[in-house]
């Protein structure tokens, strides 16, 4: 992948970090929120509305901590020379799927064996 392709995908890259990082900040202020927000609440069904709204802003900062992981380390492979690479097979990720998904690590098949594989890749080669 040329040097132009790559800066494109690093401000991408950049860019989706940028946006996720603030999306887990809010999500956690909105979860301790909750956590500290004792108003009394007495009814049983009250009490659950407040605990389940607690739960999902938990989920969705975990949701955004994995995606920030997963992004770092599609930065990193930016400087290491390995993006836009197959980790499984080491073929070429083809540029419409990082477009489609700029963090991706395998190619469409290989993403494939992955996933009926349950996220194991014991054929990982970088």
């Amino acid at each position: 992948m040329d040097a132009q392709k790559l800066e494109h995908f690093r401000q991408l890259l950049t860019e989706q970090l940028r946006q996720r990082t603030q999306s887990a900040r809010e999500n956690q202020s909105d979860a301790l929120e909750f956590a500290a927000n004792d108003d009394g609440v007495k009814d049983v069904a009250d009490q659950s509305v407040k605990d389940v709204s607690q739960e999902i802003e938990y989920r969705l900062s975990e949701r955004d901590s994995q995606a920030i992981a997963d992004i770092d380390q599609a930065l990193m492979r930016i400087d290491e020379g390995t993006y836009g690479v197959c980790a499984r097979c080491g073929k070429e990720i083809p540029e419409r799927r990082l477009e489609a998904v700029p963090t991706a690590r395998y190619d469409a098949e290989c993403q494939s064996i992955v996933e009926q594989n349950k996220g194991e890749d014991e054929h990982a080669t970088l």
